[in-house]
């Protein structure tokens, strides 16, 4: 299960590192290089990455540049929905592995339940990986409750994680209780509203009472519901920020505060989203 507070020098085999960097839209290869390399260096001992992101060789570059070995890593990515079949699957992913530099990864994503998505094929071809040992573990994202359902019926491995959208604005209780309920750990990207946190009163009261940024609010708040966090960031200052979080303590008042924020605010939110 998820390992809680600061993280160690490498995760064990059954742990993910609460707090991982996240690197959507860092396609500078400098840029995304240097943010994954810094993170590491900073204590970091999580990174999340994908096909569509277009930057799994920097990811792989920053890995590598890293004073930190591999394998105390804790390395994602996900299979992009046009390559869900089950050639796709296994071709994509050797694609990807070779971008990254790695033998394996320490979890592989289904990235969207939708196009070639079929969910026996899909998942074989994701059990198959498994078997072979190109992927630690496997996970899904952006499931609903009843394709998460699906999925732990389905698949043969053990499905690890769900990853969602989650943040103040986009609590989703009935998703998390949900995946909590079928054993699977729940990741948030934009764990910080990309960047809403920064306009909410609430957020932004809390932080200034301890000294801290909205973006370390969120992520406490998150943390405190056993939820892993991706949050994106490429200036140091940020990924230093967003570290830490880690030494924040919210009072049970201020995580009432934050749980009675009703604005609700979606935003990931394609056309061809499962919800839509």
């Amino acid at each position: 299960m998820t390992q809680h507070g600061r993280q160690g020098a490498a995760p064990r085999a059954d742990e993910m590192p609460m707090l991982g960097i996240g690197t959507w839209e860092n396609t500078d290869p400098r840029e995304c290089t240097d943010a994954v390399e810094t993170a590491l260096e900073s204590g970091y001992r999580h990174v999340d990455t994908a096909q569509v992101y277009g930057n799994e060789e920097h990811v792989g570059k920053g890995i590598e540049r890293a004073d930190v070995p591999r394998e105390a890593v804790f390395l994602a990515t996900k299979v992009w929905i046009d390559r869900l079949d089950a050639d796709g699957v296994v071709e994509s992913t050797a694609e990807s592995l070779a971008k990254l530099g790695v033998e394996s990864v320490d979890l592989l994503y289904v990235h969207w339940p939708c196009r070639t998505y079929d969910s026996e094929e899909t998942l074989g071809a994701f059990d198959d990986l498994y078997e072979r040992g190109l992927a630690d573990r496997i996970a899904v994202s952006n499931f609903q409750p009843e394709r998460v359902d699906e999925a732990v019926d389905v698949a043969d491995a053990p499905v690890f994680a769900n990853q969602v959208e989650v943040h103040p604005f986009l609590p989703q209780r009935e998703l998390v209780d949900h995946c909590r309920e079928r054993d699977v750990e729940v990741v948030a990207y934009s764990p910080l509203a990309r960047g809403k946190v920064f306009e909410s009163d609430v957020l932004t009261g809390i932080a200034e009472d301890h000294d801290a940024s909205a973006a370390q609010v969120s992520l406490a708040w998150l943390r405190d519901r056993g939820i892993t966090t991706i949050p994106k960031a490429t200036a140091a200052a940020h990924i230093e920020d967003n570290w830490r979080s880690l030494d924040l303590a919210l009072s049970e008042d201020e995580i009432a505060r934050i749980d009675a924020v009703g604005e609700r605010d979606r935003r990931v939110d394609p056309d061809w989203a499962p919800w839509n």
